[in-house]
């Protein structure tokens, strides 16, 4: 079965929220958290030493899912998340495997 790779980033703040969201979600096989420094973002977004560095530490999630829980699962992300300052992209997994440890 094909699977997707669902990257997210978001505020801070947002964190705890959609990683509990995630957490419940079926359709979801595994993910991962970790901090991402964001470049990019607009100035009204960034407070004084991130104006400085030029940079935001921001949550970056990845999940994979079966590509065919796509629509719905992405249709339930923005109702979730609808004004939250969450970003995301989709992309096609190659291939996938747990190997035993």
């Amino acid at each position: 079965m094909p699977e997707i790779c669902l990257t997210l980033i978001c505020p801070p703040d947002l964190e705890e929220r959609l990683l509990d969201w995630l957490l419940l979600r079926p359709d979801l096989e595994i993910f991962t958290s970790q901090t991402a420094f964001v470049h990019g973002l607009p100035h009204s977004a960034m407070n004084s030493s991130d104006k400085v560095m030029g940079r935001v530490a921001a949550p970056l999630v990845q999940a994979i899912f079966p590509a065919a829980s796509q629509t719905q699962l992405i249709a339930d992300l923005r109702a979730e998340f609808a004004g939250m300052r969450l970003r995301y992209w989709l992309t096609p997994v190659i291939h996938v495997e747990e190997i035993a440890f």
